[in-house]
């Protein structure tokens, strides 16, 4: 149902795993900037780090479902 709406919406997979591969450099950015600051707000900045470090399996999941349903619709016969 997600990946239906997602075809409809004409998101491509590829963008699903660039979206991914920028959430991990994303991440390693956050992750090297909270070793920068303070010691008070340090945490704050490394969960915030882990929380986006959650988003590269998913989107690149996604894109996998998303995939799938490219290939099984081009290789549908038309009537």
């Amino acid at each position: 149902m997600i990946t239906k709406a997602m075809h409809d919406a004409r998101l491509r997979s590829d963008q699903l795993y660039a979206a991914s591969l920028g959430a991990i450099a994303l991440c390693i950015n956050l992750w090297l900037r909270a070793k920068t600051i303070d010691q008070e707000e340090r945490g704050n900045a490394e969960r915030r780090a882990l929380f986006v470090g959650l988003w590269p399996p998913m989107f690149w999941l996604l894109g996998d479902a998303l995939e799938r349903r490219e290939t099984r619709s081009a290789w549908r016969p038309r009537r």
